[in-house]
């Protein structure tokens, strides 16, 4: 509509707000098809509209595609890639743990003497880690440390500790912890509250609390994500009476509950035993409009597993279809494992065959974005 306007001009930037935003929509063909249709209005390509374009690329997985496209930029003189579009693309390669396309894009990066910067190597050591690349992560780390340019930053220490603490290592964690403090990074409240979750996780209640005094010491408020790390600490023992007190406290701080605090709250009353305490948490996330997301759906249905309601379950799982609130693969495996103790072998090989179809169409629709090539 706005080219068949008397007045228009084509813009670059107008063409960088649109490339941008198809990118984020998952629409990297047509993301390519305007690219082209600028070239062909008299447009001189850029390096950071190509970074865009092979940006939307990467946004939908299709790292093949992002790769054909740094290779034109090579081609033309005015048109390098710079250490953002490395970036970009070696965050995809490791999102999509494809750790051996990692090395050699650091060393296209060596070889034009661009230095990698602190996110990038960030985005690097998380996914090292989350893949058990130990050796790895530690090789990036060390660098990091010994850089003059890219030094680690407190989400570099974030990256670290939540990567051991998830793990359940809490002395690496701790010990990492003091390593990132002596070399003058300063901890923030992320920082604090993945301490709060990894104690929580293992019970370490005094240490959980210990890290919560420190932080009203040094003036570092209680966020939503504090109060998600303790209730749902109470909330994996089925201890309700101190679930019950965190969440009160919370609101009572005029602390807004999320999603995430339901599920817990769900969670640990099914835990408990407590059965009409989850309907009554259901229905008080509706009246505070909680969004209804897959893991609140799941942490439903996980209470009506546990209740051996399985009427209830099944009507829960409709109901979630009916919203178009996707399914995976906890939502089958809790109601497999429902079915199965019950023996009621049927269901649960009907819903083995339904998760089947999901993961077929899940794989079916990566292996077509892989398919795209300029």
């Amino acid at each position: 509509m706005l080219k068949e306007q008397p007045f228009y001009q084509p813009k670059e930037g107008t063409y960088m707000k649109l490339l941008v935003l198809l990118g984020r929509s998952g629409q990297p063909e047509r993301a390519h098809q305007l690219f082209d249709t600028m070239i062909e209005e008299g447009l001189e390509p850029t390096a950071e509209l190509y970074t865009a374009l092979l940006s939307a690329y990467c946004r939908s997985n299709c790292i093949d595609g992002a790769f054909s496209i740094l290779d034109q930029m090579k081609t033309f003189p005015l048109c390098q890639p710079d250490v953002y579009t490395f970036s970009i693309l070696i965050k995809a390669c490791v999102d999509a743990s494809r750790f051996e396309l990692v090395e050699s894009l650091y060393e296209q990066m060596a070889e034009r003497a661009i230095n990698p910067n602190t996110v990038t190597q960030n985005s690097v050591l998380n996914g090292y880690g989350k893949a058990g690349k130990f050796d790895q992560m530690e090789k990036v780390l060390l660098g990091m440390l010994e850089s003059t340019t890219c030094k680690p930053d407190v989400w570099t220490m974030n990256t670290i500790i939540s990567l051991f603490g998830n793990k359940g290592q809490i002395e690496m964690m701790e010990r990492w912890y003091e390593k990132f403090r002596n070399f003058g990074i300063e901890p923030e409240t992320r920082t604090f509250n993945i301490l709060i979750g990894a104690y929580g996780k293992k019970r370490m209640y005094d240490k959980m609390s210990s890290v919560m005094e420190y932080m009203r010491k040094l003036q570092f408020p209680w966020t939503t994500s504090t109060y998600n790390n303790v209730i749902e600490a109470f909330a994996d023992v089925g201890d309700a009476k101190n679930m019950e007190y965190t969440f009160d406290q919370m609101r009572a701080e005029g602390m807004r509950a999320d999603t995430k605090t339901f599920c817990c709250l769900i969670k640990g009353y099914a835990n408990a035993g407590l059965f009409h305490k989850v309907i009554s948490s259901v229905q008080l996330a509706g009246k505070m409009e909680i969004p209804e997301n897959t893991s609140f759906f799941n942490a439903v249905i996980f209470a009506c597993a546990k209740a051996d309601d399985l009427m209830e379950m099944e009507r829960v799982f409709q109901r979630m279809k009916a919203k178009q609130c996707q399914t995976n693969s906890t939502t089958y495996s809790i109601m497999i494992d429902a079915y199965r103790k019950e023996g009621m072998s049927d269901k649960a090989y009907d819903l083995e065959q339904e998760k089947q179809m999901m993961d077929a169409n899940d794989l079916k629709g990566e292996k077509s974005f892989e398919t795209v090539t300029s």
